[in-house]
């Protein structure tokens, strides 16, 4: 059973309420059941939010946790007035006082998306998606001058998902090549890539844990084998040092902490988005 269930309630998309609730509840070791109220931006969305967050406690017997990012007044009167959960309004506990700070109001927008589709940031973004996206597991090698980042490695060590996570959250163009059985034996990167050198960036993982999510795409199959898990990786490493390609292992790190990395490392200039 779960310990306690956690709302995020906001007139936008809910990212910010949740994406700040989880980085506060992370700090407790208990297991949390999570529900996303995005859009409540009328009144009458706000008595059904109130009636679902309240029938929660009553069923659970537990008060519910209530992160909100609401802007408009009236509907952040409802939840104030009739949620019996704890209620976290993160614009009165961080917007007010820095008002108060900075001598000027907020704009009180309803989410960091207001308006975003016309800001050239939006269309950047965009852009580099569909980029990393045309360039993912090296199906095309045009314009790989316009990348920004060149991810390799071998088969499953986390290569799309970074690159996708770069390109919507940074709006950077990244391209990724995986590392294979023909690149070992002629102990050389893919030819396509040797121009963009310093654009590359290795990710490596243990093969134990390759083993496992290679099983879960192909079971039993050699590709999938612990012994052939050992020997992409060894050798993807080795090529990466004598190539003198910085890297990282996967294993244990979010795609957070890895794209970090990567923009730390190459030094890559983040919009102002992000």
């Amino acid at each position: 059973m779960h310990a306690r269930t956690v709302f995020f309630v906001s007139d936008g998309t809910g990212i910010t309420a949740e994406t700040f609730g989880k980085a506060i509840l992370a700090q407790f070791d208990i297991q949390f059941r999570f529900i996303r109220l995005p859009f409540i931006d009328t009144v009458d969305k706000a008595h059904q939010a109130v009636r679902q967050i309240n029938h929660s406690g009553e069923i659970q017997g537990k008060r519910p946790i209530v992160f909100t990012t609401l802007v408009n007044t009236e509907v952040l009167e409802v939840i104030q007035k009739h949620c019996k959960g704890m209620l976290l309004d993160m614009f009165s506990t961080f917007v007010n006082p820095l008002e108060q700070e900075l001598g000027v109001k907020s704009h009180h927008r309803v989410g960091r998306f207001s308006n975003v589709s016309r800001s050239r940031e939006y269309a950047a973004r965009i852009e580099a998606i569909n980029y990393s996206l045309a360039h993912d597991d090296g199906q095309s090698n045009q314009d790989l001058a316009d990348a920004d980042v060149i991810l390799v490695g071998v088969s499953r060590s986390g290569k799309t998902p970074t690159s996708l996570y770069l390109a919507m959250q940074y709006g950077i163009k990244a391209a990724n090549y995986p590392l294979i059985p023909e690149d070992f034996e002629r102990r050389q990167l893919p030819k396509a890539l040797l121009p963009y050198r310093k654009k590359i960036f290795g990710l490596s993982i243990q093969p134990e844990r390759l083993a496992e999510v290679r099983n879960e795409r192909r079971p039993n199959s050699k590709y999938a084998s612990l012994e052939n898990c050992r020997y992409e990786v060894a050798e993807a490493e080795a090529l990466m040092r004598r190539e003198g390609i910085r890297w990282l292992s996967t294993t244990t790190k979010s795609i957070e902490e890895i794209a970090t990395t990567i923009l730390q490392e190459m030094q890559l200039e983040r919009p102002a988005f992000s």
